[in-house]
């Protein structure tokens, strides 16, 4: 193997370490981290947008027998997961981990504290929300909508534009309500620890993606389906019911500092994860009917498998 040129590595190690001031200095820089972050995650989602529809080609058999809509569902949730897979690993190093929230020697209390790191994965994951409620209103009610209405099945066409409105109005309540609560933590610096403990939600959003993969490639009767529905309950329950019920219960703990934040700060810090909360019971509902259902259909063909032999 041949030997690298002495003046080649030293122009390699100079452009290395050009990137790093530049990436020290403005792109992580205080006043520039919040914009730069933003402005990646969007970037972000259209290059996993791209290399899930490339990749799916490859290496997905029903991919290419995928209607136009269906392509851009699939790498739409491409995008979906990959943000809830870096988000709730973030989330849960911040929340459980790091001692930036936890460590009573560092100065300031804990709901004014942030760094560098969480003020940009917050940004990120701005920009993730901006690029999916835009691909979502863009699309609508392709992404999302039509399966809105088949879990509501009905024939009557009041209902089928109703059910649409409603899954509408409710992603973009989630999505405003999430953003304005990221945006605000993200640029003030404050309640950074409840906004990662909310964001941790998300560990459950690869799971539920999965399923609809599973169904598009035919694969609703599989055991694959049905340990699915049961993983999705199991996180449901620990993610977005069990761990909203602890962070109320950290914000009792700690009121004495979050009165101190500002009135619109308090407001979010009591009012998003309520809503939310209602939200993931509702669907928790939803959930846990649906999976008595598959149970159900299980057994009822194991009956006549068994009736049969």
């Amino acid at each position: 193997m041949a030997a690298v040129p002495k003046q080649t590595t030293m122009a390699i190690k100079s452009y290395k370490n050009q990137a790093q001031m530049l990436v020290k200095n403005y792109l992580l820089a205080d006043p520039f981290a919040p914009y730069t972050s933003i402005l990646g995650g969007i970037l972000a989602c259209k290059v996993v947008y791209d290399l899930t529809d490339l990749i799916s080609s490859f290496y997905i058999k029903t991919y290419p027998s995928l209607t136009k809509i269906q392509r851009v569902d699939w790498n739409n949730r491409g995008i979906s997961t990959t943000h809830a897979i870096f988000v709730s690993a973030l989330s849960l190093y911040f929340v459980f981990w790091s001692d930036l929230f936890s460590d009573p020697h560092l100065t300031g209390l804990m709901v004014f504290r942030s760094s560098q790191l969480s003020t940009f994965g917050l940004g990120v994951s701005l920009g993730y929300f901006f690029s999916d409620l835009a691909m979502t209103l863009w699309q609508y009610p392709a992404l999302g909508g039509i399966e809105y209405v088949r879990i509501f099945s009905t024939r009557n066409a009041l209902w089928h534009t109703l059910y649409l409105f409603v899954y509408l109005v409710t992603v973009v309540i989630h999505h405003l309500l999430s953003g304005t609560a990221v945006a605000y933590s993200m640029f003030t610096g404050e309640a950074q620890l409840y906004t990662y403990m909310v964001l941790i939600s998300e560990v459950t959003t690869p799971e539920i993606h999965l399923r609809w993969y599973l169904d598009t490639a035919g694969m609703k009767r599989s055991t694959a389906y049905l340990i699915n529905g049961v993983v999705i309950f199991i996180g449901w329950l620990i993610a977005r019911v069990l761990l909203f019920g602890y962070m109320f219960y950290h914000v009792y703990l700690h009121y004495d500092q979050v009165i101190k934040m500002h009135a619109f700060g308090f407001v979010l810090v009591f009012g998003v994860p309520s809503a939310l909360g209602i939200l993931n019971l509702m669907w928790f509902g939803k959930i846990i009917k649906g999976l008595a259902k598959t149970l159900a259909k299980r057994r009822s063909r194991t009956k006549e498998l068994d009736s049969e032999n």
